[in-house]
């Protein structure tokens, strides 16, 4: 990057959810204490922005000094998210303000629902991005030329990033001062603010366990227990008919309920829970990967290595290089 500091501004508005502002602009300013330490000049010039100059009410309570909405371009524009954002997008002088400095801006991002804001400005048609979880369906529906992918923590297509809800913004924001600053500071950043796992976009924002329990219709009992139960026997022989045993149904009849209720097969479901299972491992201990899928259920490193592909599109040593906290 040139030496001159690069204006990063913050999109704040009423009942903007904390995090999605603190977390990116602490990111900024601890990789300028960094980048400091090493000699060299700050390399970002982080403000928070609003259409309401002064002070804006994040929804925690808590006021944000902010700054009148800049006539200078951004280097990198960040629209933060929260409930508040579905009032703020009917100010269409600031919705315009958001097309106009996007034109200009090297790099344009959303937190969280701030995806909600660059949609209705247009600027999200043809793009796939995410936003928080409990709310992707919603802008999938809203805006049908935009693909919505409700698993990533963040996803950057050029100079457009979009991330996951709430503490999802750190990683993005970990994520921009790499691509600026390389890994190092980037790094350094994470352990200053004692973010062990810098994760990548790849990332799922929630767990395969949360996420058979949010698509288990009815909240049928037998297969959350049913799932809690197969994480503590990852080791054991799982077929249908052990599973139909556990839950006291005849084969036919659990395979039927089972993909009603989750939409899923037991054999796929199996393949999450164990693949969820070695991600932890790989990343937070120094096991061989032989023992990693012995632990997990896998029998052999090979039949790790092809679940691992289908299911995070990389192999366990690629996942462990990138993801361990070992290291």
């Amino acid at each position: 990057m040139p030496h001159a500091s690069k204006a990063v501004h913050i999109l704040a508005f009423p009942n903007v959810q904390l995090l999605d502002v603190a977390g990116p602009l602490q990111v900024f300013a601890s990789a300028n204490v960094q980048a400091v330490k090493r000699g060299q000049p700050a390399p970002y010039a982080p403000k928070v922005v609003a259409a309401q100059p002064d002070c804006v009410m994040s929804s925690a309570g808590l006021g944000l000094h902010t700054f009148a909405l800049p006539d200078e371009p951004s280097d990198t524009l960040i629209i933060a998210g929260g409930w508040g954002v579905h009032t703020a997008l009917q100010d269409e002088q600031l919705l315009q303000w958001v097309r106009t400095q996007a034109a200009s801006a090297r790099r344009l991002a959303s937190v969280c629902t701030g995806a909600f804001m660059l949609a209705h400005a247009g600027l999200l048609d043809g793009h796939r991005v995410v936003t928080h979880w409990d709310s992707c369906e919603e802008l999938a529906q809203q805006f049908p030329n935009v693909q919505v992918d409700s698993d990533p923590i963040f996803i950057n297509e050029d100079a457009l990033w979009t991330s996951a809800g709430v503490t999802a913004g750190i990683d993005l924001a970990l994520a921009l001062v790499e691509a600026d600053l390389g890994r190092n500071i980037a790094l350094a950043v994470a352990q200053d603010l004692v973010v062990f796992l810098k994760r990548p976009g790849g990332q799922s924002q929630f767990s395969t366990v949360l996420s058979m329990q949010q698509a288990t219709r009815n909240n049928d009992s037998r297969f959350a227990d049913l799932h809690a139960w197969i994480l503590d026997n990852l080791t054991n022989e799982l077929s249908v008919a052990t599973l139909a045993a556990q839950v006291g149904m005849s084969e036919r009849s659990f395979v039927r309920h089972y993909r009603a209720q989750t939409g899923n097969t037991p054999a796929r479901a199996i393949e999450q829970l164990r693949v969820e299972a070695a991600r932890r491992l790989l990343g937070d201990s120094a096991l061989p990967i032989k023992r990693i899928a012995d632990h997990c259920g896998f029998g052999t490193e090979e039949t790790l290595r092809r679940s691992f592909m289908r299911a995070v599109s990389v192999t366990p040593q690629a996942y462990r290089e990138r993801f361990s906290a070992q290291r």
